[in-house]
């Protein structure tokens, strides 16, 4: 689905969201109140300037108080590779973004992540995994590493790696191994009103982060949720 056709099956009586330089910000009516968006449109790199106005979006969320929910919807590329946005400190400003949806999320915006295409590394990271659930449409293609790109940093032959991804999914991009890993909840039915799902992922969300649960009951991250039961058992031993 295109961002167009996902707000018109979101907000069908019509919206206030706007897209410009491919960051996607406004809100919409939803149930009794709004439901506010942000994101990133259009395969578009995520820089300095892009993680400064969608952290302030969040942050007006919060100052302006209520429940609205957020809703982050991604089809990026990854973060801006420049050397002037790495100079200006690109993973601070990533960081920052993650943190504001964070604090949206403690202050009681519930916070949904919504891959509808591609997207990678640190704008990934910073936004749509950041969200306490994400969900995702056929089609969508995230990842936090590429094989090349994995590859290039282990050292590893890329033929070695691609056969580890085929049957480790933590290993390996798309979406499927996305949901296999926990990461991502449920696959939305783009055939059907988007609208009534997303309330009901708002209805069921959990209360805290149940992704290396998840994970271990689809079998795509089998020692994950224990391994951080013991270190948090080991934090509280001192």
């Amino acid at each position: 689905m295109t961002l167009a056709e996902i707000l018109s099956s979101l907000f069908p009586e019509g919206h206030a969201v706007t897209v410009a330089d491919g960051l996607i910000s406004g809100d919409g009516p939803f149930r009794d109140g709004r439901l506010a968006v942000i994101g990133v449109d259009g395969n578009t790199p995520l820089g300095v300037e892009g993680a400064c106005l969608l952290s302030r979006c969040i942050l007006d969320i919060v100052r302006a108080g209520g429940a609205t929910p957020i809703l982050v919807a991604i089809d990026s590329d990854s973060q801006r590779m420049s050397r002037r946005d790495e100079l200006l400190g690109l993973n601070e400003y990533l960081a920052h973004l993650a943190k504001t949806l964070l604090l949206a999320d403690a202050e009681g915006h519930p916070t949904i992540g919504l891959v509808y295409g591609h997207t990678a590394a640190g704008a990934f990271i910073a936004t749509a995994l950041a969200t306490r659930v994400l969900v995702g449409l056929p089609g969508a293609n995230p990842s936090v590493m590429d094989l090349p790109s994995v590859a290039r940093v282990t050292k590893l032959p890329l033929d070695k790696l691609e056969a580890m991804a085929r049957d480790t999914p933590v290993f390996a991009p798309g979406l499927d191994n996305m949901v296999q890993t926990g990461a991502v909840q449920a696959v939305l039915d783009p055939g059907r009103p988007l609208g009534p799902q997303i309330a009901a992922v708002l209805d069921s969300m959990p209360a805290e982060d149940i992704r290396d649960r998840v994970g271990r009951e689809r079998g795509g991250r089998p020692v994950a949720q224990e391994i951080a039961a013991q270190v948090m058992r080991d934090v509280a031993l001192g």
